[in-house]
Protein backbone atom coordinates (compact mmCIF):
# COMPACT_ATOMS: atom_id res chain seq x y z
CA UNK A 1 0.00 0.00 0.00
CA UNK A 2 0.90 3.50 -0.83
CA UNK A 3 2.28 5.97 1.78
CA UNK A 4 0.75 9.63 1.96
CA UNK A 5 2.30 12.00 0.38
CA UNK A 6 2.57 15.73 0.74
CA UNK A 7 1.99 17.81 -1.60
CA UNK A 8 2.12 21.40 -2.53
CA UNK A 9 -0.88 23.50 -4.47
CA UNK A 10 -0.09 25.04 -7.68
CA UNK A 11 -2.68 27.76 -6.96
CA UNK A 12 -2.57 28.66 -2.93
CA UNK A 13 1.14 27.24 -2.78
CA UNK A 14 -0.79 25.38 0.92
CA UNK A 15 0.72 22.62 1.17
CA UNK A 16 -2.03 19.19 1.18
CA UNK A 17 -2.01 15.92 1.96
CA UNK A 18 -2.58 13.16 -0.73
CA UNK A 19 -3.63 10.07 1.21
CA UNK A 20 -3.22 6.53 0.39
CA UNK A 21 -6.56 5.64 0.10
CA UNK A 22 -7.06 8.80 -2.35
CA UNK A 23 -4.07 7.55 -4.22
CA UNK A 24 -5.30 4.04 -4.79
CA UNK A 25 -9.07 5.85 -5.84
CA UNK A 26 -7.23 7.90 -8.28
CA UNK A 27 -5.30 5.49 -9.84
CA UNK A 28 -8.25 2.93 -10.38
CA UNK A 29 -9.90 5.63 -12.34
CA UNK A 30 -6.39 6.29 -14.45
CA UNK A 31 -6.54 9.96 -12.89
CA UNK A 32 -2.94 12.09 -12.47
CA UNK A 33 -1.46 13.30 -9.09
CA UNK A 34 -3.20 16.54 -8.03
CA UNK A 35 -1.89 19.34 -8.97
CA UNK A 36 -4.24 21.60 -6.73
CA UNK A 37 -5.55 21.03 -3.12
CA UNK A 38 -9.32 19.83 -2.47
CA UNK A 39 -10.55 23.62 -2.16
CA UNK A 40 -8.45 24.83 -4.95
CA UNK A 41 -9.97 21.91 -7.31
CA UNK A 42 -13.48 22.84 -6.53
CA UNK A 43 -13.02 26.07 -6.80
CA UNK A 44 -11.70 25.71 -10.01
CA UNK A 45 -14.25 23.33 -11.30
CA UNK A 46 -17.15 25.97 -10.14
CA UNK A 47 -15.19 29.06 -12.00
CA UNK A 48 -15.72 26.78 -15.38
CA UNK A 49 -19.06 25.56 -15.26
CA UNK A 50 -18.11 21.98 -14.25
CA UNK A 51 -14.99 21.66 -15.26
CA UNK A 52 -15.55 21.99 -19.31
CA UNK A 53 -12.05 22.40 -20.85
CA UNK A 54 -13.19 23.82 -23.78
CA UNK A 55 -15.51 27.26 -24.18
CA UNK A 56 -17.75 25.52 -27.19
CA UNK A 57 -18.57 23.17 -24.47
CA UNK A 58 -19.73 25.12 -21.81
CA UNK A 59 -22.18 26.69 -24.03
CA UNK A 60 -23.49 22.72 -25.13
CA UNK A 61 -23.71 21.04 -28.38
CA UNK A 62 -27.87 21.06 -28.91
CA UNK A 63 -28.91 17.25 -30.32
CA UNK A 64 -32.17 14.96 -30.28
CA UNK A 65 -32.41 12.61 -27.23
CA UNK A 66 -31.95 9.39 -28.29
CA UNK A 67 -34.80 7.99 -25.76
CA UNK A 68 -37.32 10.61 -26.21
CA UNK A 69 -36.74 12.76 -29.52
CA UNK A 70 -37.02 16.00 -28.00
CA UNK A 71 -34.09 18.20 -28.44
CA UNK A 72 -31.63 19.04 -25.51
CA UNK A 73 -27.88 20.41 -24.87
CA UNK A 74 -25.18 18.24 -23.85
CA UNK A 75 -22.19 19.58 -22.77
CA UNK A 76 -19.89 17.22 -24.71
CA UNK A 77 -19.46 17.02 -28.85
CA UNK A 78 -21.15 13.65 -29.85
CA UNK A 79 -19.00 11.56 -31.59
CA UNK A 80 -21.84 10.35 -33.62
CA UNK A 81 -21.39 6.19 -33.12
CA UNK A 82 -23.14 6.40 -29.74
CA UNK A 83 -26.68 7.20 -28.71
CA UNK A 84 -26.97 10.74 -27.16
CA UNK A 85 -30.21 10.81 -24.12
CA UNK A 86 -31.08 13.80 -22.50
CA UNK A 87 -31.06 14.05 -18.55
CA UNK A 88 -33.89 12.04 -17.54
CA UNK A 89 -33.85 9.61 -20.34
CA UNK A 90 -30.00 8.69 -19.13
CA UNK A 91 -31.22 9.15 -15.83
CA UNK A 92 -33.78 6.69 -16.31
CA UNK A 93 -31.65 4.67 -17.96
CA UNK A 94 -28.58 4.80 -15.49
CA UNK A 95 -31.39 3.81 -12.73
CA UNK A 96 -32.74 1.02 -14.44
CA UNK A 97 -29.17 -0.46 -14.89
CA UNK A 98 -29.01 -1.52 -11.19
Amino acid sequence: MAEDLQLTCSDCGQDFTFTAADQQFFQERGYSTPKRCKNCRMAKKNDHGGGHRSSSSSQGTPVICSGCGQTTTVPFEPRGDRPVFCRNCYMARKGGGR
